[in-house]
C-alpha cells in the first residue's frame, strides 16, 4: 500500500456502517507510540516510513545538560509516568513549543525544546501548593523534571501497540487545538471550541456530529464507563432533545450492543476518571488503559457487525509529555471561533496517538497525509493535516452529510486506510497479555490519591445542575433540596461538595 493517500483506494468507507471512538487522555504520540518500530529502524513491515523516535532527541535541563529520550524503566512504576500531571494549557503548551508561554509571532516554527522546563516549572509550584495545602498534587516518589522525556515501549503497552502494529497508526494526527481537554473534546464533537482555550468553561452551545446524526435519522450513542457519560452530555448544550435515534449508556450497555449486533451507526466512548479509572491522564495507571482498550476490541472483534466496523483510538491533547514533531500552522480556523489570546485557531496542537482499528486495513499500516513538495508548516498549499475534525469529516463523507465549521469542511477523511477488499480473519491480540494494575505507587509527602482531578470536579460540577431523577434521586436524592418549583436540584452549593465527594468515597 502507497503511503500517499491521494493514491488509495477512495471506495471502501462506503462498507463501514459502524464507527467507534475512544477518546483517552493526555498523551503525547513519542510518549506513547515514539519506539513503535524502532526495531526496524522506523520503517513498518509494509515498508512505510514511520515518524518516530531515534533515541537522540533530546531537551537541556536545569543546569543545561541534554537529555536524551529513555525508555521507561519496567521496574520504576512504569505506568505511573511522568511522575505528576505536566502542564496541559495553553500557556504551558506555548513553553513547551517555544519555550516562551506567550503566543509566538506569526509563522514561529515550534522547536519543542521546552518540555523539560515547563515540567521543572510545574513540579516546583505543585510542591509548594502540597507544603500549603497537603495532598493537593500526586507527586510519584522518585520523580525528577528529567521524567518528562521517559518513553513507553511496545513491550510495556502491547495493547495499544499491538493494534498499531497490527492495523494502522496516524503518525501525523494532530490535537485540535495547542492546549487543554475540553476544548479539544469540543473539537471532535463540534469540529469548534468556540474561541475557548481553556477548561474554565464547561458547556459548549453550538451544534455536534449528534445534531447531524438525528437529522438524518441515523443512530447515534455516547457512552461512559460505570455510569453515564455525564461530562460528555452536559458540556454539549445543543444536543438533540428527547433523541429519537441517540442514547446514552455506560460500558456494560456498549458491550451488550456490541454482543447483539446492535451498535448505532456512531459510537463514542468516554473512559472513567480520576486515580482508579482507565483514562491514562497523568498521573493514573496506564496499565488500566490497556485493559479498557482491549475489553473495547474484544466486543467488537466478537460482534456480529465488526466486517464493517471501524475503531479510532486517539488521545485528547499531549497533557504536557514531550513529542518532537512541530505541529503543523495551517489549520482552518472555525468562523466561530475568535481568536484568544493572540492566538487565531491557525495551529494545531501536538501530535497524539491515533490507531485505526478495522478488518478491512492492512496490518503494518503507517497512514498520514500526502507528502507535501514544499514545506509542511505554514505553507498555505499544504495539504491539512490530521486532526480530531478528520473523525467528523470522515462520518460526514460516509453518511452524507453536511460539515458543521470550516474546521471538519478542510479536515482529510481517513477512508483511504481501508484498502482491502476482503477481511481478515486474523486476530493481532491473539497471545497478547495484558498489563496487571499493580497498585498505585508510593507519593511525595502528603499525596493523596483519593483527591478527584479537575475532570471529576468538572463533571460533579455539570451534575450538580442536573434534576435528580431516576438513578441519581435513588442514590442521592434523600440529600438534595427543593427549589421554588418542588423540584430537587444538585446545585446548591454546598450539596455540590456532598456529590463531590462521592469521587472522594470511590477512590479512598
Amino acid at each position: 500500500m502507497s503511503n500517499n493517500a491521494s493514491a488509495l483506494n477512495q471506495g471502501l468507507l462506503d462498507q463501514i456502517d459502524h464507527f467507534v471512538v475512544i477518546m483517552l487522555e493526555n498523551r503525547s504520540f513519542d510518549h506513547m507510540l515514539g519506539f513503535l518500530y524502532t526495531d526496524q529502524n522506523n520503517v513498518s513491515p509494509l515498508g512505510h516510513p514511520y515518524e518516530g523516535l531515534t533515541g537522540e532527541e533530546s531537551n537541556l535541563n536545569s543546569q543545561g545538560e541534554a537529555v536524551t529520550v529513555f525508555k521507561i524503566p519496567s521496574d520504576q512504576h512504569p505506568y505511573f509516568w511522568p511522575g505528576s500531571d505536566p502542564g496541559e494549557g495553553y500557556n504551558n503548551t506555548n513553553s513547551q513549543l517555544f519555550g516562551n508561554y506567550r503566543t509566538p509571532p506569526e509563522g514561529t516554527r515550534a522547536c519543542n525544546t521546552g518540555f523539560i522546563s515547563d515540567f521543572a516549572y510545574t513540579l516546583n509550584w505543585q510542591r509548594q501548593d502540597n507544603e500549603k495545602k497537603p495532598g493537593s498534587w500526586q507527586i510519584v516518589e522518585g520523580t525528577t523534571e528529567e521524567s518528562i522525556m521517559g518513553m513507553y515501549t511496545p513491550e510495556l503497552l502491547p495493547v495499544l501497540s499491538g493494534l498499531a502494529k497490527g492495523y494502522a497508526v496516524c503518525d501525523h494526527w494532530f490535537c485540535s487545538v495547542p492546549t487543554e481537554t475540553l476544548p479539544n473534546r469540543a473539537f471532535v464533537q463540534m469540529a469548534t471550541s468556540l474561541g475557548r482555550l481553556n477548561d474554565h468553561d464547561k458547556k459548549y452551545n453550538a451544534p455536534s456530529i449528534y445534531n447531524l446524526l438525528e437529522q438524518a435519522r441515523l443512530s447515534w450513542s455516547i457512552y461512559g464507563y460505570e455510569d453515564e457519560p455525564i461530562l460528555t452530555r452536559e458540556s454539549l448544550q445543543a444536543l438533540p432533545a428527547n433523541p429519537e435515534y441517540g442514547s446514552f449508556g455506560n460500558f456494560a450497555a456498549f458491550k451488550q450492543a456490541a454482543a447483539d449486533g446492535t451498535l448505532a451507526h456512531y459510537s463514542f466512548l468516554a473512559p472513567e476518571w480520576g486515580s482508579k479509572g482507565n483514562s491514562q491522564h497523568p498521573n493514573y495507571d496506564v496499565a488500566k488503559g490497556e485493559q479498557y482498550l482491549y475489553e473495547i476490541y474484544q466486543a467488537l472483534k466478537a460482534s456480529p457487525g465488526w466486517q464493517k466496523t471501524l475503531l479510532i483510538i486517539t488521545y485528547d491533547e499531549h497533557g504536557g509529555n514531550f513529542d518532537h514533531v512541530p505541529p503543523p500552522e495551517n489549520a482552518q480556523q472555525p468562523l466561530d471561533c475568535p481568536d484568544n489570546m493572540g492566538f487565531n485557531f491557525q495551529r494545531f496542537g501536538v501530535r497524539v496517538p491515533t490507531v485505526l482499528v478495522s478488518p478491512l486495513i492492512e496490518a503494518g499500516t503507517v497512514f498520514r497525509i500526502p507528502e507535501p513538495d514544499t514545506d509542511l508548516y505554514g505553507n498555505s498549499q499544504a495539504p491539512t493535516a490530521f486532526d480530531h475534525t478528520s473523525i467528523l469529516a470522515t462520518v460526514e463523507k460516509r453518511f452524507n452529510l453536511k460539515p458543521l465549521t470550516t474546521r471538519d469542511a478542510a479536515a482529510p477523511d481517513i477512508g483511504p486506510v481501508l484498502t482491502l477488499t476482503t477481511a481478515r480473519q486474523d486476530d493481532p491480540l491473539e497471545n497478547v497479555v495484558v498489563p496487571k494494575s499493580q497498585g498505585l505507587p508510593p507519593l511525595e509527602g502528603n499525596g493523596d490519591w483519593s483527591k478527584a482531578d479537575h475532570l471529576q470536579q468538572a463533571e460533579a460540577s455539570l451534575a450538580s445542575q442536573l434534576p435528580v431523577e431516576g438513578d441519581y434521586h435513588s442514590r442521592y436524592g434523600e440529600h438534595w433540596p427543593e427549589d421554588e418549583d418542588g423540584v430537587k436540584h444538585y446545585s446548591r452549593y454546598r450539596y455540590h461538595h456532598y456529590y463531590y465527594g462521592r469521587y472522594q468515597e470511590e477512590n479512598s
